[in-house]
C-alpha cells in the first residue's frame, strides 16, 4: 500500500528551542504562490504570542500569479511547476540563499477532521513508552485508503476515566488513554503537490493544513484558550481551523472563495476577467446602499470591436453582484461550524483572514450569518516582512513560518529504519525525499 495511505506525510524534525534555523515556507494558491524565507532565533519567554520560543525574521520573500492550479491543487504541472521556480527564485535572491527544501500548505484534497480515543492497560506510573504506545494505537486507529494524515495531535489524556490532563507522565493508575485530533486531505492532492514542488529540485519538509498555520499566523493565545475558528478565504477555498484549549482540534475546507465572486462579477457586468479582479480589488464591497448611486465604476471594453465602448455602471450595482455570493460563503462556513466542536462554544470568536477576506462590508454580514463576534486577522510577530506581505492574503505563508515551533506538538510514527539512515545522504530532508520517491 502507498505510504500516504499509511498516514507518512513528511514530518519535519520539530526545533530546538535552543537554536536557530534557517526555513522557507511555501503556499501554493490558487491566485499566487508565495514563498518566504526566514532566520528563527530562539528568545526568551515572552508576555504576548507565548507558544513561540524564536522570533521569526523574513530575508527573504518572492510570489508569483498562480498557473496550474485550482482550488488549491495542481491541474497543470508544468504551469504549477513554472510558477513555483519563479516564486522560490524571487525568495532566494532577496535571501541571498539557495533554499533545499520546504514547508508546504495544503488547503486541497477535502481538508477533514476526526477524533479518535485509544486506551491501554499500565502498571503503576505513566512513562514515556506508555505515552507512546497509546499515541501508537489511537494513530493506528485514524488510518484510511485514499487519505493523507497532515497532523496527528494528542488534545488530551485520561487515566481511569478522568479526563483533561494535559501532561500524564508520572501519574499512577491502571487505565491510561488519549483522545487524538487527526487532519487528514486527499492522498491525490498531497501527492500533486508534492511532485510539483520536487519538479523544481526542492525537497518537501513538512506538509501542513493550510487553515492550521493561518490560525498560528493570526490567533493571540487568549483567543486559542477561550475558543476561536480562524477562517481563511482564499481564492479557490475557504478553509477553517478550530482552537479550543490552545490546541487545534477540528479543520474543514470547501472550493468556494475569492475567485468565485470575480467570476460573478465578469457575468454580471460582462467584463474580463482580468478586469474583474482588479474592480473587486478596489471596489469590492458588500454594502448595498451603502454608496451614492451617482458613484460610478468604469468597466472596460471586452471584445476588440473599436465600437465598443467602456461602461459605466454605479457602484450599488457591483455590490449586488458581490453581496450573495459572500453571503453563500458565510453560510457556509456556519454550517461547517456548526456541525463541529466549535458549535459547543457559542461565544467562540471568528477571525476571518485570507485575500478574499479584505473587501469593504465585510464584518455586518459575517457577524449576522455566523452569530458570532468577529474580527480581522493579519500576521503577528513577525519582522522583516515586505509591505506586500503584511496583509491577509499571506496568513498562510507566514504561518508556515511559526509551525516549526508547533511541530513538537504532534505525533510522529517511527519510519522503518532504511529511512532513518544517512545512505541515502544530504542530510534528514534529503532522506525524506528519497523515501517520498521510492513510495510513490
Amino acid at each position: 500500500m502507498n505510504a500516504l495511505h499509511y498516514g507518512l506525510t513528511p514530518k519535519m524534525k520539530p526545533i530546538s528551542p535552543r537554536k536557530s534555523a534557517l526555513v522557507a515556507a511555501l503556499d501554493i494558491g490558487s491566485s499566487k504562490v508565495a514563498c518566504l524565507i526566514a532566520r528563527l532565533r530562539p528568545h526568551p519567554p515572552q508576555q504576548v504570542l507565548t507558544r513561540r520560543s524564536h522570533a521569526i525574521e523574513v530575508v527573504g520573500f518572492g510570489h508569483a500569479a498562480a498557473r496550474g492550479t485550482k482550488a488549491g491543487g495542481v491541474i497543470n504541472l508544468a504551469q504549477a511547476e513554472d510558477a513555483i521556480r519563479q516564486a522560490v527564485d524571487g525568495a532566494e535572491r532577496m535571501a541571498s540563499v539557495e533554499i533545499e527544501s520546504v514547508v508546504l500548505s495544503v488547503s486541497a484534497g477535502r481538508l477533514a477532521s476526526e477524533l479518535f480515543a485509544a486506551e491501554i492497560n499500565i502498571a503503576g506510573a505513566v512513562s514515556e513508552s506508555d505515552i507512546a504506545r497509546v499515541l501508537g494505537a489511537s494513530h493506528r486507529h485514524s488510518l484510511r485508503d485514499g487519505r493523507a494524515v497532515l497532523h496527528s495531535l494528542p488534545i488530551g489524556y485520561s487515566i481511569n476515566g478522568g479526563n483533561g490532563i494535559r501532561d500524564p507522565r508520572g501519574m499512577l493508575g491502571e487505565r491510561f488513554g488519549v483522545d487524538m485530533h487527526v487532519a487528514t486531505t486527499d492522498v491525490a492532492a498531497a501527492r500533486n503537490l508534492m511532485l510539483a514542488v520536487e519538479r523544481c529540485h526542492l525537497d518537501v519538509e513538512a506538509m501542513v493544513a493550510g487553515p492550521y498555520v493561518s490560525a498560528l499566523s493570526v490567533l493571540a493565545d487568549d483567543e486559542a484558550d477561550l475558543g476561536a475558528a480562524v477562517v481563511d478565504m482564499g481564492a479557490g477555498t475557504t478553509t477553517l481551523a478550530v482552537f479550543l484549549g490552545g490546541r487545534f482540534i477540528h479543520s474543514d475546507g470547501f472550493a468556494l472563495g475569492g475567485l468565485n465572486v470575480t467570476l460573478d462579477i465578469a457575468r454580471g457586468l460582462n467584463a474580463s476577467v482580468a478586469d474583474a479582479e482588479r474592480i473587486k480589488t478596489f471596489y469590492g464591497s458588500v454594502l448595498i446602499g451603502g454608496s451614492d448611486e451617482r458613484d460610478m465604476i468604469t468597466v472596460p471594453a471586452t471584445g476588440e470591436d473599436e465600437r465598443e465602448q467602456a461602461q459605466f455602471v454605479p457602484r450599488s450595482a457591483l455590490a449586488h453582484i458581490v453581496r450573495p455570493r459572500v453571503e453563500e460563503i458565510l453560510e457556509m462556513v456556519r454550517d461547517r461550524l456548526a456541525a463541529s466542536s466549535f458549535a459547543a462554544e457559542p461565544r467562540g470568536r471568528v477571525i476571518l483572514t485570507g485575500g478574499a477576506s479584505q473587501m469593504t462590508g465585510l464584518s455586518e454580514p459575517a457577524a449576522r450569518i455566523l452569530g458570532r463576534p468577529v474580527r480581522f486577522g493579519r500576521p503577528l510577530g513577525i519582522s522583516g516582512l515586505p509591505d506586500a506581505a503584511k496583509g491577509a492574503a499571506f496568513a498562510a505563508a507566514t504561518g508556515l513560518l511559526v509551525y516549526p515551533q508547533a511541530a513538537h506538538l504532534e505525533y510522529f510514527e517511527a519510519r522503518s529504519k532504511r529511512y532513518l539512515t544517512s545512505g541515502t545522504g544530504g542530510g534528514y530532508i534529503a532522506r525524506v525525499g528519497q523515501w517520498l520517491r521510492e513510495s510513490f
